[in-house]
């Protein structure tokens, strides 16, 4: 859950999202990309009918273009390392000829059954927080492509994916040591993206298998055995338009072969347990305390309409060793759904874990027959299933608006929004999973759109379990917000201390000029110690240690150099110029570093 909503199905970034994401700001990206465009083309030849191989720019801007980008950073759940990713600044050629199919709306390669374009990581450091000194990881696979990158709850390990031409590998770091190894020579599939992940032990891992006895891909008949039929069951229903759709009985062939995974548990030894059967596995996800697992596979019928997340699926719950608990729901093919904006399929969706419990699951329902153009004073409504899994679902809150998502904090706190497309009305109620009857109360009501009001939205933190819940003080009185800050002097980030009893917010950190800086992690609360990115025009972006209310008192953690010096000093400028006919257009300026009005105009080149 969020305190702010920037798209129609899903709640804005979350905290993790936030660190996911590149460290290198869009104000370095935009004038090297345009510049270096504009430099090559001007270097590429007139004609290029008389080229019979890639041609090469001067190497000034071959440097340029391929120097590694700021590196990603992920913390780690007890907030005293960060793991540095080496980023490399763009895909090689041989990369992208890889061969690539799109079938049921997904894009893969079947050569290795992974996802395309990928930007896979090139290399790995570990960083104590508060320690200068880098660790380079040793061990690494030759020319590494790292992926799907994920701490232990614990902190002891890293996960990642390794990428060959062939086959997706499951490797793991020890943070002791500073060192990676393979954990099984069992291939991954990751056709339909789901990558590994840790169970609450910090021992093992969840990941999804190419099956021994996959065999080769089905080949087309050379001559068709018969036309392609599709089937209208008499309902008139309207339809969007998608890409990489099933098209015939080849397609979903092809796509059951590539789709079809064997669960398992893979332990630090390499050690590989085998969990169920292979079937179309679409996601799975761990109980918090690690003794259940939640599958979605896919069955036929399949539809050459919708892609591949509309299919039929069949919700489980096993245990630990794979056994089936319950099957929770077996979906019908959604084809049906209104195109309406906010409209969404009929019966259970949206499954996932309570956070804060061991184990307990927690679903959607559409009230209003999920038609959004439709009147209705209900849209949707909550229910919660724990373990053992052998009751009736427990009904727990009912929604207004269309259901957004929801942050755990304990049986007396959870934040719940919801949504709605026609008005961008985004709503924020407490509500009480431990006292399901117990009604909700609203802490926001406001249009997503008035940034210039925006609360933020609330600071996760990481359980025993290494699962995301809401970072809270004062005995479960205060959260902690962040937010972007819009105001008329552009965004100044903030972080604020809210009361639920006052509902108040007590500002702790607002972003000053000349930086722009973003906080990242509330590291010590009790402490006043803040994570924050900062960067401005002429400074790239590097991670400090702030203690709040003391703008003083300040360490620099990383020294990540500039990305492209040669671009310091830039002068940008939108310029605003009448044409010809009187219509007014506008276009922006780069100049050199350096340059006055006094050294007149740039000379102007001309291609051959």
């Amino acid at each position: 859950m969020q305190f702010q909503l920037g798209h129609s199905s899903l709640p804005t970034r979350t905290l993790s999202t936030r660190l996911e994401s590149s460290s290198r700001s869009v104000a370095w990206t935009i004038p090297m990309l345009l510049l270096a465009l504009a430099m090559l083309l001007l270097a590429s030849p007139a004609s290029a009918s008389s080229a019979t191989d890639y041609q090469q720019p001067p190497q000034v801007l071959i440097d340029l273009v391929n120097r590694p980008l700021t590196p990603q950073v992920r913390l780690s759940p007890d907030q005293q390392w960060m793991l540095l990713l080496e980023q490399p600044s763009l895909p090689s050629i041989t990369e992208l000829a890889e061969p690539e199919l799109r079938l049921g709306g997904l894009r893969f390669k079947p050569q290795n059954s992974g996802p395309s374009r990928r930007r896979p990581a090139a290399g790995l450091e570990l960083q104590r927080i508060g320690d200068p000194s880098k660790r380079p990881v040793s061990g690494l696979p030759e020319t590494p492509r790292l992926s799907d990158v994920s701490w232990a709850p614990d902190s002891s390990h890293v996960a990642f994916t390794h990428t060959r031409s062939d086959r997706i590998e499951l490797w793991v770091v020890d943070v002791a040591t500073a060192s990676a190894r393979r954990l099984t020579e069992r291939a991954l599939n990751l056709t339909a993206r789901i990558d590994p992940i840790w169970l609450s032990d910090s021992r093992s891992l969840v990941c999804a298998l190419v099956p021994k006895d996959r065999g080769p891909a089905p080949q087309a008949a050379a001559i068709p055995t018969g036309p392609t039929t599709q089937e209208n069951l008499g309902d008139t229903a309207p339809a969007r338009t998608f890409q990489d759709l099933l098209q015939n009985a080849h397609d979903e062939a092809v796509f059951e072969h590539y789709l079809t995974s064997q669960l398992a548990r893979v332990d630090l030894q390499g050690k590989v347990t085998l969990l169920g059967t292979p079937g179309l596995v679409w996601d799975y996800d761990p109980s918090p305390d690690g003794s259940y697992l939640q599958v979605e596979t896919l069955h036929r019928p399949f539809s050459y309409q919708r892609p591949a997340r509309w299919f039929p699926t069949r919700v489980e719950v096993w245990n630990r060793d794979g056994k089936l608990v319950r099957m929770v729901a077996d979906l019908p093919l959604r084809e049906n759904i209104p195109i309406g904006y906010g409209s969404v399929a009929t019966g259970p969706r949206e499954f996932s874990w309570r956070n804060d419990a061991p184990a307990t699951l927690i679903w959607v329902e559409a009230l209003d027959g999920g038609d959004a153009g439709k009147e209705a004073k209900l849209r949707d409504r909550l229910f919660l299933l724990p373990a053992p899994f052998d009751a009736e679902p427990i009904g727990w809150i009912s929604l207004a608006h269309r259901f957004g998502g929801v942050s755990w904090a304990t049986d007396d706190l959870a934040l719940v929004s919801s949504w709605w497309w026609k008005t961008r009305n985004l709503r924020v109620v407490r509500a009480f999973p431990g006292i399901p009857d117990q009604p909700g109360e609203v802490l926001v009501d406001r249009s997503w759109e008035d940034r210039y009001n925006d609360p933020g939205f609330p600071v996760d933190t990481h359980n025993a379990w290494g699962r995301d819940v809401l970072l809270v003080g004062d005995d479960g009185k205060t959260l902690y917000l962040f937010g972007e800050g819009a105001s008329e002097e552009g965004d100044r980030p903030f972080v604020d201390a809210y009361d639920l009893e006052t509902r108040q917010s007590r500002r702790l950190f607002r972003s000053q000029a000349p930086f722009f800086e973003r906080p990242v992690r509330l590291l010590d609360v009790a402490d006043g110690k803040l994570l924050t990115l900062r960067e401005s025009v002429d400074e790239p972006p590097n991670f400090f240690i702030r203690r709040l209310g003391d703008d003083d008192e300040l360490q620099q953690l990383t020294q990540f150099p500039h990305p492209t010096p040669e671009l310091v000093g830039l002068h940008k400028e939108l310029i605003r110029y009448p044409r010809a006919d009187g219509v007014e257009l506008t276009a922006t300026l780069y100049l050199p570093p350096g340059h006055k009005a006094e050294d007149g105009p740039l000379p102007m080149l001309m291609c051959a």
